[in-house]
């Protein structure tokens, strides 16, 4: 019996892998640190104006007219995270544990203050809430990346 033209064909040619460009690997390899650097700290900063509001009134504190919460409240724990935690990850500094609890405040206030409103994030103005959980999310599981005090502890060792 001889074979198929269709198995010998298959046979006979070895199979290619798709490679790459130079071009794309070469993109990827220099911008994703840098992505992922920019990602960290303009976020991190971001995230330091909303504790700021809350802990030191700038900004226009919490009503607008310089007022800040409660230190030993709700609000107050959220602008110690959101200040210090968003300084920690601006550095880069324990990014991961810090990342992962600012990615669980960030649910807690969904649930308790957008949620319930109702509707869609855009609706019930919960989009900035999950956005900051899902960025968070990302540095909890990617880590701070090359350039980050993280990044300069691994390489010291």
């Amino acid at each position: 019996m001889t074979p198929s033209p269709t198995s010998a064909s298959l046979s006979a040619t070895p199979a290619r892998a798709a490679q790459p460009s130079r071009t794309s690997a070469l993109a990827e390899i220099t911008l994703a640190p840098v992505a992922q650097a920019v990602l960290r700290v303009g976020a991190g900063l971001l995230f330091m104006q909303h504790g700021a509001q809350k802990l030191f009134g700038l900004l226009g504190g919490v009503d607008g007219a310089g007022a800040t919460v409660p230190l030993m409240s709700q609000f107050g724990l959220a602008g110690v995270l959101e200040f210090f935690g968003g300084a920690l990850v601006v550095l880069g500094l324990l990014t991961r544990p810090v990342a992962a609890v600012l990615a669980l405040l960030m649910v807690a206030a969904y649930v308790t203050a957008h949620a319930p409103q109702g509707g869609l994030p855009i609706q019930n103005h919960g989009e900035l809430a999950l956005l900051f959980g899902l960025v968070f999310a990302f540095l909890a599981a990617a880590g701070a990346g090359r350039w980050s005090l993280d990044g300069l502890r691994r390489r010291a060792r």
